[in-house]
């Protein structure tokens, strides 16, 4: 039986590295030297994890095989990037998903094995990524009501949204904004799936739909068509829909311009706008993505396009780490995206720590101020990235934005 097993386990580690060498000479021939070395990294770190944990999972190992394979499978495939139909989603993209996000959860675990010692527990990060999935392919639908109150804070801060008090607000009612970000069409975003979440925007009827960028992935970066679809009910609120791109927008810009474009949304490529809205007027600065000189750039913008007096000056901004980098008192609410809310977090269980702010100091999710202007960073409506969202449900919400009074906009 011994002899069996080690024979099991060593096939496994030998077609585990065949597979992967065949991964990465495809995306070389197909896709060029930089996404050989990602996708060799990537691949690479999850077979090293698989095959130290495989000698340790004998009642589950036809399993452990098939999702090995899959995964393998998965990112051969992605050399010719398009999108599957849902039988492949089913019995492919999504296990591979899930088994390279377990085996990267399951690290700790692997380094144990790899020591000679027993990884107990080792059931733990699979079922975590399972209840990723689950996470992945639901939305919070929520109301999120934003104070602009324009009182001076100190530095970057977390700043709680909260309802507006008696007697606050310079309007009748609210702004009521949805806001779509980070869709990534891909695997865990098919397009009838956009497009359920865009239909939803309509029956809300809001006075806008702001767009903040990232809208396709490797998958559906081939044409304009699957974008366009996903966002055709969009097509009923034109005159209401702006948008601004996202860094993944950079990769296909032709197809995501020519997509918005058929169903009416305006891009704001560094570039403004003056909508009138029940609300009150509203002045929509949409900002590129900018990889260097992100201040000069944004100063440009912002000087171009000066504060129209009376309006509520809206800026789309998809990257929230470069609002510090815009000049102060020139957005009264940045709206961005980027962090997919972090991803991976605790925001499931009410609390607002995510693993993004392990790393960084970028505004990961949530309500942000910093002087007198507010930010808004979108938990994103899809993903892309690490496989999988664990304890960070993406966002399907209604933004209700009050001015509050002696909070007005710069007159």
């Amino acid at each position: 039986m011994e002899s069996h097993w080690f024979t099991f386990t060593f096939v496994f580690r030998a077609a585990s590295a065949l597979g992967w060498i065949a991964v990465v000479a495809a995306a070389r021939a197909r896709r060029g030297p930089l996404y050989a070395k990602f996708i060799g990294v990537l691949l690479g770190l999850h077979t090293l994890i698989a095959c130290a944990l495989v000698g340790h999972v004998a009642p589950f190992a036809p399993a452990f095989v098939y999702l090995q394979g899959a995964a393998a499978l998965h990112f051969f495939m992605l050399s010719r990037p398009r999108m599957r139909p849902l039988a492949y989603r089913a019995l492919v993209s999504l296990p591979a998903s899930y088994f390279v996000a377990a085996t990267f959860l399951s690290l700790p675990w692997a380094i144990a094995a790899g020591l000679g010692a027993t990884p107990y527990g080792l059931w733990v990060p699979f079922a975590l990524a399972a209840v990723g999935i689950f996470q992945s392919l639901t939305l919070r639908r929520e109301e999120v009501d934003i104070l602009v109150d324009r009182a001076p804070v100190e530095g970057l801060v977390r700043h709680g949204a909260r309802r507006r008090g008696p007697g606050e607000g310079a309007g009748p009612r609210p702004l009521r904004i949805v806001q779509i970000t980070d869709p990534h069409i891909g695997p865990f975003m098919p397009v009838a799936r956009l497009r359920g979440i865009c239909a939803r925007a309509v029956e809300r009827d809001p006075d806008l739909v702001v767009l903040t960028g990232d809208f396709l992935t490797m998958e559906s970066q081939d044409t304009a068509d699957h974008l366009a679809e996903a966002l055709s009910p969009l097509r009923a609120l034109e005159g209401r829909v702006f948008a601004c791109p996202g860094n993944h927008d950079h990769e296909s810009p032709a197809h995501v311009a020519t997509a918005l474009a058929r169903v009416g949304a305006r891009l704001l490529v560094d570039d403004a706008a003056l909508v009138e809205t029940g609300a009150g007027p509203v002045q929509i600065v949409g900002m590129d993505y900018h990889y260097r000189d992100r201040k000069a750039r944004m100063d440009a913008v912002c000087a171009r396009h000066p504060r129209v007096p009376g309006a509520l000056r809206l800026v789309l901004l998809h990257n929230p780490g470069a609002f510090r980098d815009l000049g102060e008192g020139e957005g009264d609410l940045v709206l961005s995206g980027h962090t997919h809310g972090g991803q991976i977090g605790l925001v499931s269980l009410g609390l607002p720590w995510t693993i993004l702010r392990l790393f960084v100091k970028m505004p990961d999710h949530g309500l942000w101020a910093r002087g007198r202007d507010r930010l808004y960073v979108h938990r994103g409506t899809g993903h892309y990235g690490f496989p999988l969202r664990l304890g960070v449900p993406a966002e399907e919400s209604v933004l209700k934005v009050h001015v509050a009074a002696g909070g007005a906009p710069y007159r």
